[in-house]
């Protein structure tokens, strides 16, 4: 898809209804084979949404359920780094279709990350490339029939979030990732009224890096302030899902690609426990 360092699209043709028609079908038919779709959203970058998501999708299809994974940032795709498999490539099916990166028996995965040259290509596209990349992961890929699909989305409200919100129907809806500090809320409120404006349910809000407490003498240190999360879900009128404490063995997690919330050696610590109560919520709050 990129065949070079630094792929740019200055200009697109004019939209072909006919084709848009053709490709909204396809993806419904596609998604029609997958129970729930859930999107991992957040206003603000650098809050760990790309890890929970990634942690989501383990986590589930460490259950047994069988998941796919959609990591639609298309500038920043982190998601084959967090779970070790950035040299996995996507290969052609028998029918005509994407056949997915497997991470393990349950678990199905795209990512652009997967189709670069290498890790240092720049992605330089505008939205509507993107709008159709999205379009193909949809619809093109042969996902099979899965219990749920979890989308990596990048932060913001731009091109890539309202594509995959438009394009997806009946979707079960979004989970909101913020840290507690006010910079990161401000940003994180616009996402809950983005789906709000199209008519996206929230599932509930993460409040991610929510506390320290240090391994050495126990004391606990709020370093990114606590209880941010909460309050804004209780202002928006938004479900809550619980909080995630900082903990150095998630990032060392994440860089090797041993996703912390099934790292044996992680044990139960705070962040997993957490984590934990937050999946049963979102299982618990699945629609049948």
């Amino acid at each position: 898809m990129c065949n070079s360092k630094e792929t740019d699209v200055s200009a697109t043709a004019a939209p072909n209804r006919n084709k848009d028609a053709e490709d909204k079908a396809s993806i419904n038919e596609n998604m029609a084979r997958i129970a729930h779709k859930i999107i991992v959203l957040s206003g603000k970058g650098g809050v760990g949404k790309s890890t929970v998501a990634v942690n989501l999708a383990v986590s589930l299809a460490e259950k047994k359920f069988k998941t796919g994974l959609l990591d639609i940032d298309i500038h920043g795709p982190s998601v084959p780094k967090l779970l070790g498999i950035d040299g996995g490539q996507v290969m052609g099916a028998r029918n005509g279709k994407m056949t997915p990166v497997e991470y393990n028996e349950c678990l199905k995965v795209i990512s652009i990350g997967f189709l670069l040259q290498d890790n240092d290509t720049a992605v330089i596209w505008r939205g509507p490339m993107k709008y159709t990349v999205i379009k193909q992961f949809l619809a093109d890929v042969d996902w099979g029939n899965l219990d749920y699909l979890i989308v990596d989305s990048p932060p913001g409200t731009g091109d890539e979030p309202l594509s995959i919100c438009q394009l997806i129907e009946n979707a079960d809806g979004a989970v909101v990732v913020t840290t507690p500090q006010d910079v990161a809320l401000i940003d994180v409120r616009k996402s809950v009224n983005f789906c709000k404006q199209l008519h996206m349910p929230v599932i509930g809000v993460i409040e991610n890096m929510s506390g320290f407490t240090c391994p050495h003498c126990g004391k606990e240190t709020d370093i990114f302030k606590n209880g941010g999360g909460k309050k804004m879900a209780e202002d928006m009128g938004v479900p809550y899902l619980g909080e995630i404490p900082i903990e150095s063995h998630i990032v060392a997690s994440g860089d090797s690609g041993n996703p912390f919330h099934v790292n044996n050696n992680a044990g139960e610590t705070p962040a997993h426990k957490s984590f934990s109560g937050i999946i049963n919520t979102i299982l618990h709050g699945a629609k049948k």
